[in-house]
């Protein structure tokens, strides 16, 4: 096995005269299948073609940019695992001081806006260059006009803004390989699956959406577009979009397929190093390996939609999972790494209990477009069943040199609770086997207005799992808590709101919480949309939208019982301005 090329000494040793594509990310060169551009760099190598990579290139000269030359077929360029802005700044839009994605972990190489940042770099030490083609997390959730956060405005596709050529979105393997493919045969790739690219007119069939210039200008617009958008996202259903902007057009083509699980094993079982690449190594260490270097992913998709996560837009809400033998032969490799001391960190996904079982309705005609699988309830025909899992997990225990295997991604404990046969059995498995300590789980909040804008299950479901957790956790006699993921300042939420959930953490979780973070309306969530506009885009009726950025922190405050500088201004004038009784 051997690291994808990123210095010119390697490209020689290779005996190559260019490579073909030069994937430019945001992240270190990390090679693992968690990483979005090893994947695809893994996949593109498979398939014959000289792929390199250039990570965190420096923007301030040539150096970085210009080491491997240019492409023979087109450059690739991801803002790397997480948006770029929302690595670079909290919450508060404070600057962040560290990145779990750099060599060192300091914070001082990943530009804002990254994607556009490096096509603006490559066309200023390359001109009339080869095609120039976003994907990535970043490009994927900005592909449209969508509200961004960081300027409070209403922003153009990034592919406009990058003056790109091409965008690829969603998790793309299949596209990009279509794309290279007519890219190298002459082909134009405007016809393939998952495809955005910037057009005088639109193609004939494609849904308009409301044009850039009055989205934004009108929140009504903004929702209606927003709407056509999230429906047609699934493979199976959707159509093409288009959506003016000035005189030109974004087309985008209605999205690849989901991979069949044969092909979904196959870039498992690629032969990545799980490793930093030595040249980014000397720089220092990344600490996103600390946990994925022993972790396995089992499945793809969400069909939780919540509303503040991207993951449906990204991913699909259509889960799709490996077959039982890949996840065990990834197991037994990861028992033969360097470092390897018999503890698997993770065996999950974006929600590690979705392994196994889809509503079989869906797998054929995709997902409803009236209803969802989990709010305001479970829908009956998915059927939930811990089953695959209990057995997946029960295999790997096995495995010689796996001491210890944990669940660290976090459970939807309304799936558990709805699972009449084996959710009792499963959560028994997980507390007797999979738990270091601690079970996350992500209720998010507990008063009802509120959930029902995050599009989360009621609060007693949460007690109902909280009873039998514990219960079950006595009854191994094990210490073992339930660490919740908590939100402050959602669309809908108020001080007031804030309140009852302190009590609620402290009178019926019996915590204090630790695990708070203050909403951040990332692109192309339904949350973002509320947050922009003040209206609930379900019933377009007014709702309260806390955008001061210290009350918002002091939302946060009141969860965790920590003064603001608000409420230490005022407890600092309490004995000035109270007197004491004779």
């Amino acid at each position: 096995m051997a690291f994808l090329p990123t210095t010119p000494q390697e490209i020689q040793a290779l005996g190559w005269q260019q490579p073909d594509i030069i994937l430019v990310t945001g992240d270190s060169y990390i090679d693992s299948p968690f990483i979005g551009v090893a994947v695809i760099g893994r996949m593109l190598e498979a398939s014959g073609f000289r792929v390199a990579v250039i990570a965190q290139p420096d923007m301030t000269s040539p150096q970085d940019i210009t080491r491997l030359g240019e492409p023979a077929l087109f450059w690739g360029i991801s803002g790397g695992s997480v948006d770029s802005m929302i690595a670079n700044y909290t919450a508060s839009k404070k600057r962040r001081k560290t990145d779990d994605y750099t060599p060192g972990g300091i914070n001082n190489r990943r530009p804002d806006r990254a994607v556009i940042a490096y096509a603006n770099l490559i066309r200023r030490y390359f001109k009339n260059t080869r095609p120039i083609v976003l994907g990535g997390i970043e490009a994927s959730l900005r592909r449209i006009a969508h509200y961004d956060f960081w300027s409070n405005t209403i922003r153009r596709s990034i592919l406009f803004d990058a003056k790109a050529d091409y965008l690829l979105y969603g998790m793309a393997e299949q596209s990009v390989l279509e794309f290279a493919r007519a890219i190298q045969t002459g082909v134009s790739p405007a016809n393939v699956r998952g495809v955005c690219y910037i057009s005088k007119q639109p193609p004939a069939h494609y849904l308009l959406l409301p044009p850039y210039e009055t989205v934004a200008a009108s929140p009504d617009n903004l929702i209606d577009m927003f709407h056509i958008f999230y429906r047609n996202n699934e493979p199976a259903t959707a159509q093409g979009l288009c959506q003016q902007h000035g005189d030109r057009f974004l087309v985008q083509n209605p999205p690849a397929p989901y991979l069949p699980q044969t092909e979904l094993d196959k870039i498992f079982a690629l032969p990545f190093e799980r490793a930093q690449h030595p040249y980014y190594e000397t720089l220092g260490k990344v600490k996103a390996l600390e946990t994925i270097r022993f972790s396995i992913s089992t499945h793809r998709g969400c069909y939780g939609e919540c509303n503040f996560c991207a993951i449906a837009v990204h991913e699909g809400r259509t889960v799709r999972w490996r077959s039982m033998d890949s996840i065990l032969k990834e197991a037994e490799i990861l028992t033969h790494l360097p470092g390897f001391k018999g503890y698997i960190l993770d065996v999950g996904g974006p929600t590690a209990n979705m392994y196994g079982f889809e509503c079989s309705k869906k797998i054929q005609q995709g997902a409803c477009q009236d209803k969802r699988c989990l709010y305001p309830m479970i829908c009956p025909s998915l059927n939930p069943d811990h089953t695959p899992q209990i057995e997946m997990l029960r295999r790997i225990r096995q495995i010689p040199g796996v001491k210890k295997v944990f669940v660290a991604s976090g459970i939807r404990y309304d799936l558990v609770m709805t699972d009449q046969k084996q959710g009792g059995n499963y959560l028994r498995q997980i507390v007797n086997h999979h738990v270091s300590g601690q079970l996350k789980v992500a209720p998010e909040h507990n008063a009802a207005h509120v959930l029902q804008k995050m599009g989360k299950p009621p609060q007693d479901i949460l007690l109902k799992f909280k009873k039998k957790f514990d219960q079950l956790s006595k009854e191994s006699g094990k210490k073992q808590f339930l660490t919740y993921y908590l939100i402050a300042a959602h669309p809908g939420c108020t001080e007031t709101d804030m309140q009852q959930l302190s009590r609620f953490a402290s009178h019926e979780l019996g915590i204090r919480p630790e695990q708070v973070q203050i909403f951040t309306p990332a692109p192309s969530t339904y949350s973002s949309i509320m947050y922009c506009t003040g209206l609930d885009p379900f019933t377009r009726q007014p709702l309260f939208v806390e955008k001061d950025p210290a009350r918002r922190q002091h939302q946060k405050a009141i969860l965790l019982r920590k003064p603001t500088p608000k409420t230490q201004k005022r407890s600092n004038l309490r004995p000035k301005t109270q007197k004491k009784k004779p």
